[in-house]
């Protein structure tokens, strides 16, 4: 048997058989792998999949046919049909239960890293925990099989209160133990991956399972019986929508997981992150299809501005400006915002705003800066009405803490009304420094990509999966229309690499100076090629992988 992968290279996978019609990579099982797909896992992944797999097809090929339609000119628009006046009518949302009433600061992370997680679940040094922490499968965690069942392993942990991870000693450090203490933790939450994405490794009747898929129906066999026995709910994320029909599709699977495992209706609630433009002109309808399992909905900055070019790219009077330019103070994305509260909080939902992608500076002065502008921003979001936000790294918790006063604002409605103008503007700078900012990002996060690693720490920042998509989205934008740039050069193909290598050597100059030595140095130098060649592909690809790496495969580059 061939996966997709393996066809394009004409080398045949070894599987191994798991239960009747359903196989995995051979090289995708081990021990680990045993304790995440036990026998009923594998079985309720086989059910879901026969189930559902037929529709999560036309819902994938409806969105190419939508994309086709807004390449030729056309713009997204509202849901149509008897959907769009029932989800405008008095209604509420299942009531949220009393753990999910105060949710100031989410924190995030990859799923896989074991210490990140117990950072995640603990108190920070001045200690302040959050709220809650959303373990991800999805945007900080590149999708390999090892990590996915690392994941598996790490979320059974948390839920058992015994996950622990030992940092063996060094020349500079001694050894030291990490722990959670299962009695002092955050609301858990977890992130599953997209609709558009196929776990390779493991295949029903010789097809692909949705990655999405498997992470909630693995992580709700092992946990969510746990959870509920322990009084706490079991609570999702699930990004990366783009239509109401998807958000109908994603309600069957909660619906399908609590009768399997006999939890009750209800029992499962999500949040689901608006990051997507055809999303953002939805909103309503996507919370009406959800509303039996429905704990809010969230701002998706970075994925929104990815998702503004992508729909947009053909657009040639929409060409979005620099990444940094683009706040969530522009008109279309503080109405984005607004809408959502406004959705949200006349239906009992909770209205979560961004992200706060900061890591902290290496000076006292820049920490200082930095945490006057996470404290600007979430002073700003709580302003309009937002129940709580996000931070990438437990420095800024306390900052983001202070913003949010009360417990939510489910009274705060703001007035905007489901005609705003959400669809992004064609104004703003396009400079060469911002160019050179998308040039350092697709560097450096394909060097973590290359070592397994979904986001990394950079220029300060924490750059994950979605940045690298605003990056490259935006050089190929800039690349198809010819922009000419506020300082007078033309983007073009020779423009680009000339970049690339500028950036590839201070890159190189900046590590070495640091003391990195010629195995680090030759990591960057080949992240530089792989970026460059993707970021020039001449057709645009959607998504960097639509498909998980296989297990064993002896590259771990995007595929092309």
């Amino acid at each position: 048997m061939l996966t997709a992968g393996a066809a394009a290279s004409e080398r045949p996978v070894a599987h191994r058989e798991l239960a009747p019609g359903v196989e995995i990579v051979a090289a995708a099982w081990s021990d680990r792998a045993a304790k995440a797909l036990p026998p009923g896992a594998v079985a309720l992944i086989a059910e879901l999949h026969r189930e559902l797999a037929a529709e999560r097809r036309a819902l994938l090929a409806a969105r190419m046919e939508r994309a086709a339609a807004w390449d030729g000119g056309a713009l997204p628009g509202g849901a149509e049909g008897p959907g769009r006046e029932a989800a405008r009518g008095a209604w509420k949302v299942a009531p949220l239960p009393p753990d999910l009433l105060r949710r100031r600061v989410e924190i995030t992370g990859p799923i896989s890293e074991p210490k990140m997680v117990i950072q995640m679940l603990s108190r920070s040094e001045e200690g302040v925990r959050a709220d809650a922490a959303m373990l991800d499968f999805e945007d900080s965690m590149k999708p390999s099989w090892e990590n996915v069942v690392a994941g598996v392993e790490n979320l059974s942990g948390a839920v058992d209160g015994t996950l622990a991870f030992e940092r063996p000693a060094t020349a500079e450090r001694p050894a030291r133990t990490y722990r959670i203490d299962g009695d002092d933790m955050p609301l858990l939450m977890v992130r599953c991956r997209g609709l558009h994405l196929d776990e390779s490794n493991l295949q029903v009747d010789g097809e692909a399972v949705s990655a999405g898929l498997l992470d909630l129906a693995v992580t709700t066999w092992h946990t969510a019986a746990k959870l509920l026995a322990q009084g706490k709910t079991p609570k999702l994320y699930v990004p990366k929508i783009e239509h109401h029909l998807e958000a109908r599709w994603w309600s069957r699977v909660l619906d399908r997981l609590e009768d399997s495992l006999d939890l009750g209706r209800s029992a499962l609630r999500a949040t689901f992150l608006i990051e997507t433009l055809p999303a953002a002109l939805q909103m309503e309808e996507i919370l009406w299809e959800l509303r039996e399992h429905a704990a809010g909905l969230n701002v998706g900055r970075w994925d929104k501005i990815f998702s503004d070019i992508k729909v947009l790219k053909e657009h040639g009077d929409r060409v979005l400006a620099d990444r940094g330019w683009i706040t969530m103070e522009r008109p279309w994305m503080r109405d984005y915002a607004r809408r959502l509260i406004e959705v949200c909080h006349r239906h009992g939902a909770f209205a979560m705003g961004g992200m706060a992608a900061f890591t902290p500076g290496r000076t006292s002065e820049r920490r200082r800066e930095q945490t006057e502008k996470v404290l600007a921003d979430k002073r700003w979001e709580a302003g309009l009405g937002h129940d709580g936000c996000w931070v990438s790294h437990p420095y800024f918790i306390r900052p983001a803490l202070d913003a949010f006063e009360r417990d939510h604002q489910l009274d705060v409605i703001p007035d905007v009304g489901p005609d705003a103008d959400l669809i992004p503007q064609g104004v703003g700078p396009k400079t060469l420094a911002g160019l050179r900012t998308n040039v350092r990002v697709g560097i450096a996060y394909l060097e973590g990509w290359s070592r397994d690693i979904g986001c990394v720490a950079w220029d300060d920042l924490m750059e994950d999966l979605a940045t690298l998509e605003i990056s490259r989205a935006q050089v190929w934008q800039w690349l198809r229309h010819r922009i000419e740039l506020d300082d007078g050069a033309r983007v073009t193909p020779e423009l680009v690499t000339e970049l690339f290598d500028e950036e590839g050597a201070r890159i190189g100059a900046e590590l070495s100076e640091r003391g990195a030595g010629p195995e680090v140095l030759g990591s960057f130098a080949r992240a530089r090629r792989r970026a460059l060649s993707i970021f020039l592909q001449p057709e645009f690809r959607p998504f960097l992988e639509t498909a998980s790496p296989i297990a064993g495969s002896p590259t771990t580059e995007p595929a092309s």
